[in-house]
């Protein structure tokens, strides 16, 4: 086992990965002679080059056009975002290019793209740089949308998404690359579509993604010391959502408590409560508690920043709620 940080431990996963397969490349801005804006490509230009290591103009829907271009043709692109709300610019190239063409030629191409970069609520980093884009994604048809939230799922996910031979939207949380974690140093992969039962309990499921897995976690320590029995749950697969982890989940403890860093207007959580209601409804005893980010651009102020997101306590006081209010 090797203690590093999450961003080492993504790359790793590309360095691996280029070692391995020559056909996949590094696209984006500031990628090369700079290591990326969070040192995720670091060391990797000098290892591999112009060709394999390409700075690019900012231009998102220029630079992700060519990487799904040369996906066509048999290379494996990383496309880096800067930030993952700079790839808006590139949407059109993401939604009616890399998630329609498999379909629309009719299996002559596939398209084995990786799309990654840090997102979410950062500290202070103002409205236009902390977006939460996964519910825009998912409603593309033929994208797969994975959210890392450690240095060993990042690992496995990241070497899992670049052999893929359809294109993978991979976030990774801001907030999250500081953070250190025990890896194998053998090689390995992990499942894109599976989620992770984090802790096993009986009193409530609670459903999660990326940094709101810490969150969870953090109030799950308080509540055991309460007496309370949490089940919990991070998606990690955001498309397709693993239902048949989540409804065995439901099937036990019969309470759900979703926590989300995204929007509550349209986000995960409201497609999660959707399924699970087409899915599972007869199994509730009570209904479903959603816990999202305010429906406002995030504030540059601190303290108002931070009262747009889930803490701790709010997911501590959710399970008290909906345990005794079980109808």
């Amino acid at each position: 086992m090797n203690k590093i940080l999450m961003f080492d431990a993504l790359r790793e996963a590309t360095d691996e990965e280029m070692l391995r397969d020559p056909r996949v490349f590094v696209i984006g801005e500031d990628v090369g002679h700079y290591g990326g804006s969070y040192k995720v490509t670091k060391g990797l230009h000098a290892k591999y080059g112009d060709l394999r290591v390409l700075d690019t103009p900012i231009a998102e829907n220029s630079f992700t056009g060519m990487a799904i271009g040369a996906a066509m043709t048999g290379l494996k692109p990383i496309v880096e975002g800067m930030n993952m709300s700079f790839l808006l610019l590139a949407f059109n190239q993401i939604s009616n290019n890399a998630g329609m063409l498999r379909y629309t030629s009719g299996g002559n191409f596939k398209i084995p793209l990786v799309i990654r970069g840090p997102g979410g609520v950062g500290r202070q980093l103002g409205a236009e740089h902390s977006q939460r884009l996964e519910a825009y994604f998912q409603a593309i048809p033929g994208l797969k949308i994975v959210a890392c939230s450690t240095p060993y799922n990042a690992k496995g996910l990241l070497k899992a998404a670049i052999r893929d031979e359809n294109p993978v939207v991979f976030f990774e949380h801001v907030l999250l690359y500081n953070l250190q974690d025990n890896i194998p140093n053998y090689d390995y992969v992990l499942p894109l579509d599976k989620a992770e039962v984090v802790r096993e309990g009986i009193d409530v499921t609670i459903i999660t993604y990326s940094r709101m897995r810490h969150h969870v976690l953090q109030a799950a320590d308080t509540l055991v010391q309460e007496g309370y029995d949490p089940e919990i749950i991070d998606l990690i697969s955001l498309k397709p959502l693993d239902m048949e982890t989540i409804c065995k989940s439901v099937k036990k403890t019969h309470l759900v408590v979703i926590v989300e860093e995204c929007m509550k207007t349209a986000g995960i959580g409201a497609e999660l409560i959707a399924q699970i209601n087409e899915t599972v409804f007869d199994e509730l005893d009570a209904p479903i508690c959603r816990l999202s980010s305010q429906d406002v651009p995030t504030p540059y102020n601190g303290s108002l920043e931070q009262a747009t997101v889930i803490h701790p306590h709010q997911i501590i006081n959710a399970v008290k709620s909906i345990i005794t209010t079980k109808v």
